[in-house]
């Protein structure tokens, strides 16, 4: 092979550099991609959120954050495609379609129907789920310790034991305990089970009723009055996204609702020992995070779980409901704004 003169390689260098920016400049306004690492890699992330609501608001973006401390910013090494089902199980898997069509590094899971349909639409596409009861049960993963799947993600598994306990103090003499949930959801009949079983250990009488959607909650709470001491909901999203409905019935009657996580005490719940979706949701960023940078694999990672819990009185609730407050538990009321 002949050698080049020097002036032949800066002559072509020239024309590389003048090639590339010309390819540069075609396609109007569109920007190139900008560097994602080293590599220059730009990662896909695929964010599905089954319903809009603040606990799974809360979700996504922790989830956002917690990969960004493992250094994944959108914009520079990160392109997010974020879809809303607004509840609706066919667009589920409309998304789900289109993240495995796009090719997605990851996808983010946000709620049980969300991660089932995205783990029923692919087993190579790793999957981190959040806002999820029990990962086990909805069949997502082998077991929490070792998944097994390409699921893993944090869990949002409330204290239902001590929920009732706390309720029990403010209610002391309540006897007659009622549950609502949504029947669909795997998450909520997990809930309301260890509801059941625990308030019936503690000498209550329980109810269940149960909803398939949002335009049953008028009617479901409106048939529990008279017939209840109080209500427990569980984290179901169905309910969550639509819990002033459920407050405008409860609310006049006197009748206090108990809430699964604490977002729901804003629009009116009277106390929750509350989960803290938004941790939960940078936990399960941070697990997306060592995904992406090869460090771990879902089916080794453990489904991780909240460790702390605060019990949480509504003030405004209480005064509303004419419920007067243990000195005991004066340390635990708030001002929900």
């Amino acid at each position: 092979m002949k050698k080049l003169s020097s002036v032949k390689i800066v002559s072509l260098g020239l024309a590389l550099v003048l090639g590339i920016g010309l390819l540069a400049g075609c396609g109007g306004q569109e920007k190139p991609k900008q560097a994602a690492s080293k590599e220059g890699k730009v990662y896909q992330v695929g964010i599905a959120q089954l319903v809009e609501h603040k606990a799974l608001d809360d979700s996504r973006k922790g989830f956002i954050d917690g990969l960004k401390k493992k250094g994944f910013v959108e914009g520079k090494n990160l392109k997010l495609d974020i879809q809303n089902a607004q509840g609706d199980q066919s667009n589920l898997q409309t998304i789900a379609n289109r993240f495995v069509a796009n090719k997605v590094d990851l996808i983010c899971a946000i709620a049980t129907p969300t991660a089932q349909a995205m783990a029923n639409a692919t087993k190579t596409i790793p999957i981190v789920g959040n806002a999820i009861t029990s990962f086990k049960n909805a069949k997502l993963v082998q077991s929490d310790e070792k998944p097994g799947t390409n699921v893993t993600g944090a869990n949002d598994m409330t204290p239902i034991a001590a929920q009732i306990d706390l309720a029990m103090k403010l209610l002391p003499k309540a006897k007659r305990f009622g549950i609502l949930y949504t029947s669909s959801e795997v998450n909520s009949q997990v809930q309301a089970d260890i509801a059941k079983k625990y308030a019936t250990s503690k000498g209550l009488t329980v109810t269940e009723v149960t909803i398939s959607n949002i335009n049953d909650i008028q009617q479901a709470a409106s048939s529990m009055i008279g017939k209840v001491d109080m209500i427990y909901v569980p984290t179901d999203n169905v309910i969550a996204s639509s819990v002033s409905t459920l407050l405008s019935v409860t609310t006049p009657a006197k009748l206090p609702v108990i809430v699964g996580e604490s977002s729901m005490l804003k629009a009116g719940g009277l106390c929750s020992v509350g989960i803290e979706f938004y941790e939960l949701g940078v936990v399960s960023g941070e697990m997306a995070g060592d995904i992406l940078l090869g460090k771990s694999k879902p089916q080794d990672m453990p489904i991780a779980s909240q460790k702390e819990y605060k019990d949480i009185i509504n003030k405004a609730a209480a005064q509303n409901l004419g419920i007067a407050i243990p000195a005991e538990l004066q340390k635990n009321v708030q001002e929900i704004k």
